[in-house]
């Protein structure tokens, strides 16, 4: 049994009385111990998936329009408020874009982390927890890095803080949202080599979120691959980077950066996301498709397992 199975989730921000679709249709899967990278450019909708886990996209404007979302078996979308704050952390642990938006200016951060305990571990919110939180996530002399207010710790120290909280409760998954956004690469590479050294010591399983598709191959198991609020490829990640399937995926994968190239200028995917509410018909990536026929504008493709694992929102990938 997966640890979290989301069937055909979709979700509506309602804006002037017009519904606009921000997730549509979305069907993922995360078992135990496992790792599944969720991939696409910003506006694709990953955030918005990764918030609905735990129902944290605020309602309104937000209406969940269909689906469920199933943790441990249980139907998140049916869960009253006092069960939606015991999975809040308690089973379900996120990190955040930005750790200096995420971290209260006002309290230090040993405090922080000491809330996160009290709410979910009351008998542990004690000080030698705190310091133990810090040192598991690589921070030094984390006794007196406790006593300190976030302003006074650099950027990759406050996503470990940030990590320390949220691992505070011991979730079963940890849904890490562009962890390593404004870091430098060495920064970067410390913290993904965290998050795969805590996967590994704690057994817990995470979802990554990213439009990086540079980071996948260290990371991940699984990758899904989003695009305007739709999944449009899923695959093992060794597979996916091996061969892509669907062209936006393919595109993607040509605008890393690779150090053999001899290349001018870097491929760019022409256009941009469309805008909520103004979604072409039929496929939704044909106007920036290099690769569009005419009838892909007309007909709105399925996402159809291909082979066993894989599944593609493209009825002709075979021939691109």
């Amino acid at each position: 049994m997966p640890l979290l199975q989301i069937n055909h989730l979709t979700l509506d921000f309602v804006l002037g009385g017009r519904a606009l679709r921000a997730v549509d249709d979305v069907s993922l899967s995360i078992a135990a111990g496992e790792t599944l990278c969720l991939v696409g450019e910003s506006g694709c909708g990953k955030s918005v998936t990764a918030q609905s886990i735990a129902r944290l996209v605020p309602t309104p404007p937000a209406q969940y329009a269909g689906g469920e979302i199933l943790l441990q078996d249980r139907d998140v979308l049916r869960m009253k408020p006092a069960e939606l704050r015991a999975i809040r952390g308690g089973v379900v642990g996120y990190i955040f874009q930005d750790p200096g938006a995420s971290l209260n200016p006002v309290f230090r951060v040993g405090d922080q982390i000491r809330e996160a305990l009290r709410l979910h571990r009351p008998a542990q919110a004690g000080p030698d927890e705190v310091v133990r939180l810090l040192k598991l996530v690589g921070i030094p002399a984390p006794e007196s890095r406790a006593r300190d207010y976030p302003h006074q710790l650099s950027g990759g120290m406050q996503q470990r803080v940030m990590i320390a909280m949220a691992l505070a409760a011991e979730p079963k998954l940890l849904v890490a949202d562009e962890p390593t956004t404004a870091l430098d690469v060495t920064i970067q590479a410390q913290i993904l080599d965290l998050l795969r050294d805590l996967k590994r010591r704690l057994g817990m399983s995470i979802l990554l979120i990213t439009h990086n598709l540079g980071i996948v191959g260290d990371m991940a198991d699984r990758v899904a691959v989003m695009y305007a609020g739709q999944v449009v490829e899923t695959a093992p990640a060794r597979e996916l980077l091996r061969r892509p399937l669907h062209p936006y995926t393919r595109a993607l994968m040509n605008s890393v950066p690779k150090l053999q190239a001899n290349l001018r200028r870097l491929p760019a995917i022409p256009g941009n996301v469309p805008n909520l509410g103004d979604f072409p018909t039929g496929c939704r990536f044909a106007p920036r498709c290099p690769v569009a026929r005419p009838e892909c504008a007309g007909t709105a493709p399925a996402l159809v397992e291909v082979e066993p694992g894989r599944h593609v929102r493209c009825p002709y990938f075979a021939t691109v």
